[in-house]
């Protein structure tokens, strides 16, 4: 497949990836093998309710990225920007790719897709504007 672009979806527990071009596009689902439980910032709690980091986690994600022209992370949680300062850290040849980082809470995959496409031409019209 000629895949240039993708979208990635990402919170602590999973990444949910679609790579597309012209020929259509492919799905694919990474889990974190960490033990994540549901954390919530508590009133008068010591923690700060955060998710553990899981590099292996994110090198996995990281791996399936490669190769990629234009990438647009989305999530829900802080997981979509700690893998875009992961990505300038350990693989910087990926992070280059990376367009944008954007809040998005729970899309089908379709939706997903069609908010990428559209990012996608709103920053390329930017760019040649």
């Amino acid at each position: 497949m000629d895949h240039q672009h993708a979208v990635i979806w990402i919170d602590h527990r999973e990444a949910r990836l679609l790579k597309f071009g012209l020929t259509g596009s492919t799905a694919e689902k990474i889990h974190s093998h960490a033990q994540v439980p549901q954390v919530h910032h508590k009133a008068n709690s010591i923690a700060d309710g955060r998710a553990p980091f899981d590099a292996a986690f994110f090198d996995h994600v990281a791996k399936a990225l490669g190769g990629l022209t234009s990438i647009v992370v989305t999530g829900p949680s802080s997981a979509k920007t700690e893998l875009a300062r992961y990505l300038r850290e350990k693989y910087p040849a990926v992070a280059k790719a990376v367009v944008g980082i954007e809040p998005l809470d729970h899309p089908s995959d379709g939706e997903l897709l069609a908010f990428a496409k559209e990012y996608l031409r709103a920053a390329d019209r930017l760019r040649h504007a």
